[in-house]
């Protein structure tokens, strides 16, 4: 019997440790990578004529990011690695993909999605402005660059992420204005029983916080943002925040990094057919998955956080399930005693996942306290204002109804960005429950694609 064609998007944690299960069964998977290395976001290797050691480069994940990377050298010589290559589309059992302008369909039998998670933004006023960035891209321009986005910069949004990069910036050397939590301190301690389901994760949590304070760095919790001040000139000039208290405050900064918590990627999912469900913890639409990844659509799996945000470890430990699930689909032998424990851990990550969702919840009345003029959709210039008309005046009380009515969403990060706040804007306009507005569809190709690209010939 032929071994089945199995292909893997995504060399993060989660597409790493399901290579490494099905070569050990004796498969040779492909591998996807849009990335011109391995490591995927969380431990993005630095270019090669960089010399930081880990411990500088991850912190606290130092050894966790070095085992990954070693893991995968050792697999580079039995698997079909292909890195800087983008995953665009997904039709008729074939993923297709384009590297180096050259487009061409891979036919597969099982399709293992791995493809991680991009920041959950919450626009604001001014966000528009030069300098400023997401709290992923501030964590790029650290370790793939090894530079600051700014002289004084500020970190805005809720969740661990936000103190992650914050930390990371302490130690690099770079001046951190504020760190400003939009989540109440006291949602904390509500959530304590579920985030001590990992108390490791939770304790490294706490010391990133102890260690910004000690640096003498202002922390504010339950704040509400309501601008980012500049001039389109001189770019980002400060942040102004309301406090708990309803007093106002600012902080001057020439950069800010800002993020809610991380979203998934899913349009390689949407793209499969893979059914969705509104998550009403998170308010969001996310695929159907089985406990070890199986999807609605047979022959698709999803593994990490392109599925649900558990963290790096977590989407370990999810690759691992989703490759076995692969094995046992086709005949091939897999240890149930090593099945178990998988599905004990993750069980024990999927609390924790709760914990964190309910100490870092996503802001929705925020988007129903922009103001007007604020933009919401950043790559068209849509605003506030012109996505309430659309609503009010035309009748769009539809995710896709109100992108084809206003251009919400068409720009070149396909929603990713503007899709989830402009759900709640359109869900507060219309007198509407956010599900009720549904979801922006997944369109081919994911990410733009140069208009020189041409089909691969024999």
């Amino acid at each position: 019997m032929a071994q089945p064609r199995v292909i893997i998007v995504g060399a993060g944690p989660a597409g790493v440790r399901c290579a490494q299960t099905l070569v050990a069964a004796g498969l040779r998977p492909t591998v996807i990578d849009e990335n011109r290395r391995d490591g995927g976001q969380i431990y993005r290797r630095q270019p090669d004529n960089f010399t930081r050691p880990y411990a500088q480069l991850y912190g606290t994940e130092a050894g966790r990011a070095e085992a990954l990377h070693t893991s995968f050298d050792a697999l580079r010589e039995q698997v079909d690695y292909r890195p800087g290559t983008l995953a665009w589309n997904v039709f008729d059992k074939k993923l297709h993909v384009v590297k180096d302008e050259i487009s061409s369909a891979l036919p597969y039998d099982a399709l293992v999605i791995c493809s991680g998670a991009t920041d959950r933004l919450m626009p604001v006023k001014g966000w528009q402005l030069a300098g400023t960035y997401s709290l992923g891209a501030a964590q790029i321009a650290l370790k793939a660059q090894a530079c600051a986005i700014g002289q004084r910069v500020v970190f805005m949004g809720t969740g661990p992420l936000l103190y992650l990069v914050a930390a990371q910036y302490l130690k690099a050397g770079a001046q951190v204005a504020a760190v400003l939590d939009t989540s109440p301190f006291a949602r904390r301690i509500a959530a304590l029983p579920k985030l001590l389901a990992r108390p490791a994760v939770l304790f490294k949590g706490l010391a990133l916080v102890a260690r910004i304070r000690r640096a003498g760095v202002p922390v504010l919790t339950g704040v509400t943002p309501v601008e980012i001040t500049g001039s389109p000139d001189a770019g980002v000039q400060g942040v102004a925040v309301r406090e708990a208290g309803g007093a106002t405050r600012r902080f001057e900064c020439d950069a800010v990094a800002m993020g809610y918590h991380l979203r998934p990627e899913t349009q390689l999912a949407d793209l499969a057919r893979c059914a969705f469900r509104f998550d009403a913890e998170t308010r969001q639409w996310l695929p159907e998955v089985g406990e070890d990844g199986r999807t609605s659509v047979p022959g698709v799996y999803l593994a990490g956080d392109g599925a649900r945000v558990l963290g790096a470890d977590a989407a370990e430990t999810a690759g691992r399930l989703a490759a076995m699930a692969v094995l046992k689909d086709f005949g091939l032998p897999t240890s149930q005693t090593e099945l178990q424990r998988l599905r004990a851990e993750q069980a024990g990550m999927e609390r924790f996942r709760q914990g964190l969702a309910q100490a870092f919840p996503w802001p929705q009345q925020q988007a129903a306290q922009l103001p007007d003029e604020a933009i919401v959709c950043r790559c068209e210039t849509i605003t506030a204002g012109e996505l309430r008309r659309v609503v009010c005046d035309m009748g769009a009380q539809e995710a896709n109804r109100a992108k084809a009515l206003s251009r919400v969403g068409m720009g070149r990060c396909q929603g990713r960005y503007c899709g989830h706040a402009g759900a709640e804007v359109i869900a507060h306009a219309a007198g509407v429950p956010v599900e009720q507005v549904g979801r922006l569809r997944g369109q081919a190709p994911v990410k733009p694609l140069s208009i020189a690209v041409r089909e691969e010939t024999e």
